[in-house]
Parts: structure tokens; C-alpha cells; sequence
């Protein structure tokens, strides 16, 4: 693919104006970037509805409603026990900084020479106790508060009734909008940018499609299982590990190692440990044998390792809206450098001095 000059330009000027623009208008970035996401996972059940004969409108209206309902359920459903169960974790924490104090850390500092005010563990939780007692006391006092912060308020008011408006819009046009940006590309550059479109899409569907389901299923597994034997904060452990499994294999390590250690003061004797055990060997087979395999397939994903530098550089450069974006354009970042890879192999650089043995 031979790029003309002006061509350079305009690439180089569409990068820089896109991250002015992140940059600038994050905030405001902030909806449209989530409906985005929300049209890109729904679009495919988009287009197999209107495949079984569905016009393209009611196919869009069936996927709106069924993603929003979702998200509704999580919001009434899981957000009340998550904030109840921190509020729970955040009670216990003075006694299991005294159990901490008077057992683990002796127990530490006979093998290894440590300051004992690194693990003053009661004063930080009482710290983070005063912090969630004032935290329920600016909830308690919204109402007389509102007047301060009315245009944030509004603001994300705004941004919340966004979401919903610019998603419908965006999957009852997606496919055309995709379209016309494939017919906006220059003819030499066309069927190059198209190919590597399509692999973007590979990794990006492993992710942003096949490991988002993954990660809600794992939650739910844990979740219900932790909850079935009767163990505390189930419902916080569960999320957390499945949240986590956006990373292969570290939702299983976080959310066993937290249950191993609310096991370790709430049961007293090993069947606990023993069946928090079973639940996350349960859930780590139905995710290895089932999950992957159905939701996410043999389709080519991010590196774990490029999948924690590219939140991590996401966040640290353009905020939440950067973290939104970052899978998308590391996806994108490993396709290209896929190309410039397989281009290099073949280059004369890369055999220049097989050739000059050739010929010598």
C-alpha cells in the first residue's frame, strides 16, 4: 500500500485532531463513547434478527430494549446488595484489623524484620469508616445539598438520558454509517484498511464482545455459588472476580483469594475453605470448557499483558473516556503492528543479508 504524500498529511491530521478532541472534550465524549460500545455489541443480534426477517427498525428497537433492560436489572438489582455488602465490609474492617495485628503480623515478623507501623491497620480502617460515614451522610443530605450541586447533577442527568437516545441512533445506522466511512476512504487505500478492519474486529469481538459475556456469566457463577454456601459478601466477591476476568485467569486468583480470607474468619472449621474451593474450580472449568469456547471461540485476542498497559495508559492519558477506548485502539495498535510485521518479514530489509550471501 503506497500512500501519497497528501494522503500522509491527512492521516496525521486526523490523529492529532482526534486526540485534541479526547483531550478537550472528554466529558462531553463521555455518552457517546458508551452508546458506541453498546451499538458496536449490539449491532451483530442486529443483523441476525434482520436476517430471520425482521425490518432493520423493529430488529434495532427488540436489541435497544433488551440491552437497556439489562442494565436496568443490574442497576436496581445488583447495585443495592453490592452497596450493602461494602457497607458490611467496611463495618468488619476494625475486627479484622485487631485479627490482623494480633496473629498475622507476629506471625510475619519472626521471619522477616518489619516496622509494625506499615500495618497499622486499625487506624486505616477507621479512616476508611469515617470516609463511608460521610459518604452516606452527603447521600442523606442530597436534598439540602441539591441547590450547590444542581448543574452537576443535571450534567449527569444529561449524559445518563444521552445514552439511551444516541444508541438507538447509532444501531439503527450503524451498518450504513460503516458504509459510507468505507466509501469515504481513497480507492488505493480501500481494500488494505478494509482487511484490517475486519482483523480489528476479530480481536475486538474476543474482547468487547465474546469476554464481556464471559465476565458477566463468571460474576453470576460466583456469585450464586458463593451465595450457596452461605458465605458473607458473595455477591461483592463474585462481581469482583468476574470484573476481574477481563484478564485471563486473574478474576479466578482476586475473587479466590477474597473468599479464602472471608472463609478463614466466618467458618471455623475447613469445609468452608473446602467449598469455596469447589465453587471456583466449578467456575474455573465452566469458563475453560463452556464460556470461552461458546462466547469468546478461536478468535485471536489481546494480550493479557497489552490488556493492562492499555487500561492503565487509557486512564492515565484521557481519564474514563480513555479507559472506554483504550481496548478498542490497542486492538487496533496490534493489527497494525501484525501488518507491519508480516510487511517487514517480506521486505528487502529483512533479507538483505540472505540475499548478500546469495549473491556473494
Amino acid at each position: 500500500m503506497q500512500l501519497t504524500v497528501h494522503q500522509r498529511y491527512m492521516i496525521a491530521a486526523v490523529v492529532v485532531a482526534s486526540i485534541l478532541l479526547v483531550h478537550f472534550l472528554g466529558a462531553v465524549l463521555t455518552p457517546f463513547v458508551v452508546s458506541m460500545v453498546l451499538a458496536y455489541l449490539g449491532d451483530p443480534l442486529a443483523d441476525w434478527l434482520e436476517s430471520k426477517g425482521l425490518s432493520r427498525s423493529l430488529s434495532v428497537t427488540c436489541v435497544f430494549f433488551l440491552i437497556f433492560s439489562i442494565l436496568a436489572m443490574g442497576l436496581l438489582l445488583v447495585i443495592p446488595a453490592l452497596a450493602h455488602q461494602i457497607k458490611a465490609v467496611v463495618q468488619l474492617l476494625p475486627v479484622w484489623a485487631v485479627w490482623i495485628e494480633s496473629n498475622l503480623v507476629p506471625l510475619i515478623s519472626k521471619y522477616v524484620s518489619i516496622d509494625p507501623a506499615l500495618f497499622d491497620f486499625s487506624e486505616m480502617s477507621k479512616q476508611l469508616a469515617s470516609q463511608w460515614k460521610n459518604a452516606g451522610g452527603l447521600l442523606a443530605n442530597l436534598g439540602v445539598s441539591i441547590s450547590r450541586s444542581s448543574m452537576a447533577l443535571l450534567g449527569f442527568l444529561a449524559n445518563l438520558t444521552l445514552v439511551p437516545v444516541v444508541t438507538f441512533y447509532l444501531l439503527r445506522d450503524w451498518d450504513k454509517m460503516m458504509g459510507d466511512l468505507k466509501m469515504m476512504l481513497p480507492r488505493n487505500v480501500e481494500p488494505v484498511v478494509v482487511t484490517l478492519m475486519k482483523e480489528c474486529d476479530e480481536v475486538l469481538g474476543a474482547f468487547l464482545k465474546g469476554q464481556l459475556m464471559v465476565m458477566m456469566a463468571l460474576g453470576g457463577i460466583y456469585s450464586l455459588g458463593l451465595m450457596m454456601i452461605g458465605l458473607e459478601f458473595s455477591i461483592l466477591i463474585g462481581m469482583l472476580a468476574g470484573l476481574a476476568s477481563i484478564i485471563p485467569y486473574m478474576g479466578f486468583v482476586i475473587g479466590f483469594a477474597a473468599a479464602i480470607v472471608v472463609a478463614l474468619f466466618q467458618f471455623d472449621t475447613y469445609t468452608g475453605i473446602a467449598m469455596v474451593t469447589a465453587v471456583f474450580l466449578v467456575g474455573q472449568v465452566l469458563e475453560s470448557w463452556v464460556l470461552t469456547p461458546m462466547l469468546v471461540g478461536e478468535r485471536i485476542g489481546l494480550h493479557p499483558v497489552a490488556v493492562i498497559f492499555a487500561l492503565m495508559a487509557g486512564g492515565q492519558l484521557f481519564g474514563f473516556v480513555g479507559m472506554l477506548i483504550a481496548l478498542p485502539m490497542g486492538a487496533i495498535i496490534m493489527v497494525l503492528l501484525r501488518h507491519l510485521h508480516r510487511n517487514y518479514k517480506s521486505s528487502d530489509l529483512y533479507h538483505a543479508g540472505l540475499n548478500k550471501d546469495r549473491d556473494g
